[in-house]
C-alpha cells in the first residue's frame, strides 16, 4: 500500500494531460512507461504512444521519445529519437502535479524545437500572444515563462541533463530493458 501512495515506479505507465490556462483540457498521452521518479522529476518514455487532442483527434507517436518533467522548472523535454539524431521539443509549461488520474501541467504555448544539428527555434509566439490576451496571463506568469526560457537555452547551449547524448542513451537503454521484461 505504501508503494502506491508515493506514486508510480519505474516500468509503471502513467497518463499525462496538459491544460490550458483557463483550465481546458489541451492534450492527453496515454501509456508514457515511467522510467525514473524522484522527488522533483520525472522521467518517462512514449513509444507509439496514443494522443487524443482537444478536438477529439487521436494520432500515435511514430517515434520513441524521452520525457522530462520537473517540480521546479517551467518547462517540460521530449527528447525524440529519430534516425537522424535527436530532436527535442519542449514546451514552456508548469511544473507538473502527480496525481491518481495522471501527471498535469498547464501549457503556456511557447515551445523551442532544438533540431540535430543543435539548431534552436523559439515556436509559437504569435499564439502565446494571443492566448495572453485572451486569458490575461497575469504578468508574473510572463515574468517566469521569460526567465525560464533563459535556463532552457541554457541547458541546451551546455548539453545539460536531457540535452546531453548519455542522458538520452542512458534512459533509452533503460526503457528497452524494461519494455523486455512486460
Amino acid at each position: 500500500m505504501a508503494r502506491e501512495a508515493r506514486g508510480p515506479k519505474e516500468g509503471d505507465f502513467i497518463t499525462i494531460k496538459s491544460y490550458k490556462h483557463d483550465g481546458s483540457l489541451h492534450r492527453t498521452w496515454r501509456d508514457t512507461m515511467v522510467l525514473k521518479t524522484s522527488e522533483n522529476a520525472l522521467i518517462g518514455c512514449n513509444d507509439h504512444t496514443l494522443v487524443i487532442e482537444d478536438d477529439g483527434r487521436r494520432w500515435v507517436t511514430r517515434e520513441p521519445a524521452i520525457v522530462y518533467f520537473h517540480k521546479h522548472y517551467w518547462f517540460n523535454v521530449v527528447a525524440m529519437i529519430r534516425d537522424n539524431g535527436v530532436s527535442y521539443y519542449c514546451n514552456l509549461a508548469t511544473p507538473y502535479v502527480l496525481d491518481k488520474e495522471a501527471l498535469k501541467y498547464i501549457d503556456y504555448d511557447l515551445d523551442v524545437k532544438v533540431f540535430p544539428d543543435g539548431e534552436k527555434r523559439l515556436l509559437d509566439i504569435d499564439e502565446y500572444e494571443a492566448f495572453s490576451r485572451r486569458w490575461q496571463y497575469p504578468p508574473e506568469i510572463d515574468k517566469i515563462l521569460k526567465a525560464n526560457v533563459l535556463i532552457l537555452v541554457d541547458w541546451i547551449n551546455n548539453r545539460k541533463g536531457p540535452f546531453s547524448k548519455e542522458y538520452v542513451d542512458l534512459w533509452y537503454s533503460r526503457y528497452l530493458e524494461l519494455s523486455r521484461h512486460k
